[in-house]
């Protein structure tokens, strides 16, 4: 890896990780006692700034490490098992196959 990369790629991870910061406070913010009009604006202020921290990360660590921190940040997937693939075994033929393309 580039000396030159390694610092977007550690921005980036950093953005993403950050942005639930602002994920937590779209959470806490209707919480407080404010104003009605005051915790939608600081609410919605705080999704969009989310949103864009986070996509930036993404642009700075590149489609694949973003595909990957984005499925690992997913809480869909978080309890999931993961799937071991086990090494395909060489087919056997089918004796039938075998019997019909001899027969010919």
């Amino acid at each position: 890896m580039k000396k030159g990369k390694n610092w977007q790629i550690k921005l980036g991870i950093f953005l993403m990780l950050f942005s639930g910061v602002f994920f937590a406070a779209t959470l806490v913010i209707p919480l407080f006692d404010l104003p009605t009009r005051t915790k939608v604006i600081a609410s919605t202020t705080s999704f969009v700034l989310m949103e864009v921290v986070f996509w930036a990360g993404g642009l700075l660590v590149g489609k694949e490490l973003f595909t990957k921190y984005k499925q690992k940040l997913d809480p869909r997937n978080w309890f999931k098992k993961k799937n071991r693939t086990v090494p395909a075994k060489e087919s056997i033929p089918d004796s039938k196959a075998t019997k019909k393309a001899s027969d010919h």
